[in-house]
């Protein structure tokens, strides 16, 4: 993984004054983590703001994974959750509240009727959450969910446990697409029709593996992904002038709260539109960087840029509310310069995210692969991969042999013994 570029000096000029704030602070890569971390953030806290991408209408919600070696500052990202605190804690105390108040009053009721618990709802999931408790949380919180994770195999681990549930229900809400799960075990059926999940994650290369295990699954093309391969240098903790990072982000949270308050109250949606021309200027942007991968790329990360063109928008919706917080009309229209500022940074993330498909080209597995490997338990015998192989995917067994030492060497699984194996990711 190289060093790419830091994002433009000239972008922290034109932010709304809450992210120049937050921003204004740090210094070097932690500048671009909190810019990039806080914009994820904010995008889970705008309820009934949203706009047409397309023909499909979209919310806030992004994907964000930041990617870089261990002791290289990626802590500061953790700062953004700050922003969200106050609205989790609103919604869970509350919710608890009402779950509390259900059981009293059941208590006292002399005929029992079996009336069915309030679901607990909250703002900040857990990633070490499983499937069926991930789509509970984001069926019964309405207004959608964040994960917000410094260590990206928490949800690496889940995906090894359930991957192809938890994996399918990612890509499917990224597009606030209806996700179903059913669980035959206890006859559990779990829906939501319309999902709003966005994610902030940071982790090392080798602790992404388990999460983006194949660029082909889709799930890889969902993230705004910013990643550098420098160490930061150890800090004079002791420095009497160091500036209190943390009281800027509560006196934003405090704005983020009200902001958040006011959009649940009104009645009516905001829509957010961009205007003809900035409509023009990204379909003219996005076609020149389309003829770029094509004639110099692989033409495999033509759905990451497609699926950018979504999160810029995405992004400039985020701006957009966040520079009109005193102004929330039912109808607001992205400015030429929160355009101009979305349009630079996802060109700009977009190179990352390059290096990150090349990058890691050796790491992914192939998808017959995945899905051979998920037709074993996650200790097994080659005898088992060999069974499965040969029945299912007729693949001929000396080919499995070879798959089998590939693995090894790419670390996604472990040789316990003579014909005895373990899945890593």
């Amino acid at each position: 993984m190289e060093n790419n570029e830091k994002l433009e000096e000239s972008i922290y000029n034109d932010l709304p004054e809450m992210l120049k704030s937050l921003t204004e602070p740090f210094t070097d890569r932690e500048k671009d983590i909190v810019l990039l971390s806080c914009i994820g953030v904010l995008s889970s806290c705008l309820p009934k703001v949203s706009g047409y991408y397309g023909r499909d209408e979209v919310y806030a919600n992004i994907y964000f994974l930041l990617l870089a070696p261990a002791a290289s500052g990626k802590g500061a990202m953790m700062y953004s959750r700050i922003l969200i605190e106050k609205i989790h804690n609103k919604i869970k105390n509350e919710s608890l509240e009402r779950i509390e108040k259900f059981k009293q009053a059941q208590k006292n009721k002399k005929n029992k009727e079996f009336l069915d618990i309030p679901p607990l709802e909250v703002k900040i999931l857990p990633a070490n959450t499983s499937s069926t408790g991930m789509l509970l949380l984001m069926d019964s919180s309405k207004h959608g969910v964040l994960i917000l994770e410094s260590e990206a195999d928490t949800m690496g681990n889940m995906l090894k446990n359930d991957w192809s549930s938890y994996s399918d229900i990612l890509r499917k809400t990224f597009q606030h697409e209806p996700v179903s799960l059913t669980r035959k075990s206890d006859s559990l059926f779990v829906e939501t029709n319309e999902p709003k999940l966005s994610i902030v994650m940071s982790g090392t290369p080798e602790q992404v593996k388990p999460l983006i295990k194949t660029k082909e699954n889709g799930l890889f093309s969902r993230f705004l992904i910013y990643s550098f391969n420098e160490v930061s240098e150890f800090k004079n903790v002791f420095q009497q002038d160091s500036i209190n990072f943390k009281s800027s982000f509560e006196e934003a949270s405090n704005l983020v709260f009200d902001l958040y308050n006011r959009l649940i109250a009104r009645e009516e949606k905001v829509e957010f539109r961009f205007t003809e021309a900035q409509q023009n200027e990204l379909t003219s942007e996005f076609q020149n960087i389309y003829e770029i991968i094509v004639e110099h790329h692989d033409n495999g990360f033509i759905s990451n840029l497609k699926r950018h063109g979504l999160i810029l928008f995405r992004m400039a919706m985020v701006f957009t509310v966040i520079r009109n917080t005193n102004n929330l009309n039912s109808l607001l229209v992205c400015s030429d310069t929160d355009f101009k500022l979305c349009l630079n940074i996802t060109k700009n993330l977009l190179k990352h995210g390059l290096s990150v498909f090349y990058s890691f080209d050796e790491s992914f597995l192939p998808k017959q692969d995945e899905d051979l490997l998920a037709c074993v338990k996650d200790t097994f015998l080659r005898k088992d991969i060999i069974h499965v192989g040969t029945e299912k995917f007729e693949i001929p067994t000396r080919t499995i042999d070879d798959k089998l030492k590939q693995w090894i060497k790419q670390k996604v699984v472990k040789k316990l013994s003579h014909g005895k194996y373990y899945k890593t990711f």
